[in-house]
C-alpha cells in the first residue's frame, strides 16, 4: 500500500515524476496546474522535448544517467503505473524514505469517493468499465469513464463536473493505490503481468485484490462464475455480492449492447450490480437500462468484429493478452470453425490450461502461433494435448498467420485474433497490432 497523500500535499515538497507514458504525462501536467516544478525521469527519455507540448524544452533524466541519483533527492515521486513496484529503482527509494506515489493514488485521496467506482479484473475489466459508464450516461448521469482505460481522471485535460467516476485499474495501479472506493469490482482472476509483479502468481494475486481490501471498501462486486475468485480469502466476507449468469437469465435489458459471448452477457451483470451498490434507482428498471444500452460501440480490440472476407468473419480480440480471455473468446463461437492466432511478448504465463480448455471444442479449431512466443505455446499445446479437433501451425508473422488462417477458415469460418500475449516488442502497442490485423484481412480481397 502507498502512502495516503494527495496531490494537495505535494505543495512546498521536491517531487520526482518517474515514467512519461500516458499516465506519466498526465501526472506532469498535474503537476504543472499546481504549480510543481518536478525532476522528469524515463528509463528511455526522448532525444529532444523541444517540439514537445508537454514536455517543453524540460530536461528529462534518463533512469541510468543520473536520474536515480535525482529521484533520491526528491521527497516524493510521482511513478508511472509501469514502474515496476518492485523493481531495484523503487526498492532504493523506498530505503532511502523517498515517499513513492501513484497518480491515481494521489486522486483517489482527494476525490469525492462516494461517486467513484473502481473495477479490475484479469479479463473483463475494460467492457464492465465501459458499459458501467456507457448506463450511467445514457441514464443521465456525467460520467467521467477513464483510468486504464481512457484518460487518468487526474489528468488537468479531464477536469470537469461529473455526478460518477468510472475507473478502470489495472494491477499496477491496483499496487500503488492507498486506498479505495466504498464500491469496487472484480470482474475474473488469473495469472498475468508476473514479471512486474515479481514472478510470482501470489504476489499478483495479492496485488490485483488489494482494490478490494484497502481502506475505504464498502462493497465488492464480484463474479461468481470465476472459480479462482471463489476461493480467494480476501473475498469471503460479508463485504462480497457475487454476481452469477443465474441471477438474470433473460436479462433482455442487455440486448441493446450487442454483447457476443457469455462472459460479455455476465460482465454487464457485473456492471448492473455495480450501479445497484452505488444506489443508482435507475439499476431495478430493465425498461431505463434497455434505453440506456442503446447505442454503446464496444470496445476497440475486444472481440471487435472487424470485417468478413469471402464469407469469412475477422475478429479482433488483441487485448486478450492471457489464457482466461482467450478460452472466452473462443466459446463465443460454439457453432463456427476457429482459426485462432496467438503470440506475442513473453510474460512467463502457464500456457498449459490453454490446451485444457481447447479441448472442449467439438468442431475444428485451427492454432496459428507467431512470433515471440508462439514456440512457446506451441509447446504447451503438443504436451497437454489439444485434442483431435485442434491443430497448430507456427508463421513467421502476424500477416502469414491471416493468410494461413483464411485459407483454413474459408468458406465460413472465423479468424480470431485473440493472442494470450502482449504486442510489445514487434507492434507498438495494440492498437498498431489491430491496425495490421486489419491491414493483413484487407490484403486479402485483392
Amino acid at each position: 500500500m502507498r502512502p495516503p497523500i494527495s496531490w494537495s500535499d505535494l505543495a512546498d515538497l521536491r517531487v520526482g515524476v518517474y515514467g512519461l507514458g500516458t499516465e506519466g504525462r498526465a501526472n506532469l501536467r498535474a503537476c504543472d496546474v499546481r504549480g510543481l516544478h518536478p525532476v522528469l525521469v524515463d528509463d528511455r527519455p526522448p532525444a529532444t522535448t523541444a517540439d514537445d507540448p508537454d514536455l517543453d524544452g524540460r530536461v528529462v533524466l534518463a533512469t541510468e544517467s543520473g536520474g536515480q541519483a535525482a529521484l533520491l533527492l526528491c521527497d516524493v515521486v510521482i511513478k508511472s503505473p509501469g514502474v515496476p513496484a518492485y523493481g531495484p529503482v523503487v526498492r532504493e527509494l523506498e530505503a532511502a524514505g523517498v515517499l513513492v506515489a501513484g497518480g491515481l493514488g494521489l486522486w483517489l485521496m482527494e476525490a469525492p469517493r462516494e461517486k467513484v467506482l473502481c473495477i479490475t479484473g484479469s479479463k473483463g475489466k475494460s467492457t464492465t468499465t465501459s458499459i458501467a459508464g456507457h448506463l450511467l450516461s445514457g441514464l443521465g448521469y456525467r460520467t467521467f469513464v477513464g483510468g486504464n482505460l481512457g484518460s487518468p481522471p487526474q489528468d488537468p485535460r479531464a477536469a470537469g463536473e461529473y455526478d460518477r467516476y468510472v475507473i478502470e485499474v489495472s494491477s499496477y495501479q491496483a499496487t500503488d493505490l492507498p486506498v479505495s472506493p466504498p464500491v469496487v469490482a472484480v470482474t475474473s482472476l488469473s495469472p498475468d503481468h508476473l514479471p512486474w509483479h515479481g514472478g510470482d502468481p501470489e504476489t499478483y494475486f495479492a496485488d490485483k485484490l488489494s482494490l478490494a481490501t484497502n481502506p475505504g471498501v464498502r462493497t465488492v462486486i464480484a463474479n461468481g462464475e470465476d472459480v479462482l475468485l471463489a476461493t480467494r480469502p480476501e473475498l469471503q466476507t460479508g463485504h462480497t455480492r457475487w454476481v452469477r449468469s443465474t441471477d438474470d437469465p433473460d436479462a433482455t435489458w442487455m440486448q441493446p449492447l450487442g454483447l457476443l459471448g457469455a462472459h460479455n452477457r455476465l460482465n454487464a451483470m457485473v456492471a448492473r450490480e455495480c450501479l445497484r451498490a452505488l444506489d443508482v434507482p435507475e439499476a431495478d428498471d430493465a425498461a431505463a437500462l434497455e434505453r440506456a444500452a442503446a447505442g454503446f460501440a464496444g470496445l476497440e480490440s475486444r472481440l471487435h468484429i472487424v470485417g468478413d472476407v469471402g464469407g469469412v468473419t475477422f475478429v479482433d480480440d488483441g487485448l486478450s493478452t492471457n489464457v482466461l480471455p482467450v478460452l472466452a473468446a473462443v466459446d463465443s463461437f460454439p457453432d463456427r470453425r476457429v482459426a485462432l492466432l496467438v503470440g506475442g511478448q513473453s510474460r512467463g504465463i502457464d500456457y498449459r490450461p490453454l490446451a485444457t480448455g481447447l479441448r472442449r471444442r467439438t468442431l475444428p479449431l485451427a492454432v496459428f502461433t507467431m512470433p515471440d512466443n508462439g514456440p512457446d505455446i506451441a509447446a504447451a499445446l503438443g504436451t497437454e494435448g489439444a485434442g483431435d479437433t485442434v491443430t497448430v501451425e507456427a508463421t513467421a508473422s502476424l500477416a502469414e498467420a491471416v493468410a494461413r488462417a483464411y485459407e483454413w477458415a474459408a468458406p465460413d469460418g472465423v479468424v480470431l485474433l485473440s493472442p494470450a500475449a502482449p504486442s510489445f516488442g514487434r507492434f507498438k502497442d495494440y492498437r498498431d497490432r489491430g491496425r495490421a490485423f486489419v491491414a493483413a484481412m484487407e490484403s486479402l480481397r485483392t
